[in-house]
């Protein structure tokens, strides 16, 4: 199968890239930062720069990629700054998931493409209500802080308009395991937020088996374009009740030095 990846330059890209290659899939992935197409290349892809904000661009880099899938891995969040006003530090990762969303789907339905996987996201999203461990059937905030609603609106709009469409949207819990230790460095520098005294229960999963539960979603029946929709169970770190048909974590939660260790993982 010949799989576009959008934003295959990052955390999640470079891990995904070659799963892929490893199953026989040919794939093309797409960067905008110089030096990363040296990154793609080595992993094995066909590198290609495109701003995923340049509707144009998108739709001539795809049609002549002319891919059997799309997986929108495209964020923008290298090197910001968290701070209490979330939609200051997503600004530009929200227009991809809006924008950059539909410039990728109108390709892909000029182009026939027939899968589409997008990056979601769920801590945070939850309504202060019911049990910690959350689900698909749990009900998302409608009334976040005015400094995140740009950012929760963005990930809603994602996530109805790539089910709509019949792909999927893959809600990840917080992403940890980058080989620096990026989220352990803002934590320090006072860069990543830390409700109360950090005994709060969020969700975690490691950046491998986020990959890894790309590849499967991939391979998921649901064909776009279709009279269907779906979404999937979320990946999180710290417990869901269902996960991924054939996929579980293969790492155990862990905790940053010096924060309340998590629970450990549940799995099938």
């Amino acid at each position: 199968m010949r799989v576009f990846v959008a934003g295959a330059g990052g955390a999640i890209g470079t891990r995904l890239v070659p799963r892929l290659v490893d199953q026989g899939h040919e794939v093309i992935g797409t960067f905008k930062s110089a030096g990363k197409a040296e990154v793609i290349k080595a992993l094995g892809a066909q590198a290609v720069q495109v701003d995923l904000l340049d509707a144009a661009a998108v739709r001539r880099a795809v049609l002549q990629a002319q891919p059997d899938a799309i997986v929108h891995q495209a964020t923008a969040l290298a090197n910001r700054r968290f701070s209490r006003e979330l939609d200051r530090t997503f600004a530009e990762t929200n227009r991809l998931r809006t924008e950059g969303t539909d410039a990728l789907l109108a390709a892909a339905s000029e182009a026939g493409v027939g899968r589409f996987v997008a990056q979601s996201f769920a801590p945070y999203r939850y309504a202060r209500v019911g049990g910690w461990v959350k689900t698909e059937d749990d009900p998302l905030d409608t009334t976040p802080s005015a400094g995140a609603r740009k950012t929760f609106a963005a990930m809603a709009y994602l996530d109805k308009t790539v089910t709509d469409a019949g792909g999927i949207a893959l809600r990840y819990g917080g992403f940890y395991g980058d080989t620096d230790d990026l989220q352990i460095k803002m934590v320090r520098k006072r860069w990543f937020p830390i409700i109360g005294n950090g005994e709060g229960a969020t969700s975690f999963v490691h950046l491998d088996d986020a990959a890894g539960a790309t590849v499967v979603a991939l391979a998921h029946e649901a064909r776009l374009f279709s009279t269907s929709s779906m979404t999937t169970p979320l990946p999180f770190a710290i417990g869901c009740p269902s996960w991924p048909t054939s996929w579980a974590p293969s790492r155990p939660a862990v905790s940053p030095p010096g924060w309340p260790a998590l629970s450990p993982v549940k799995t099938p």
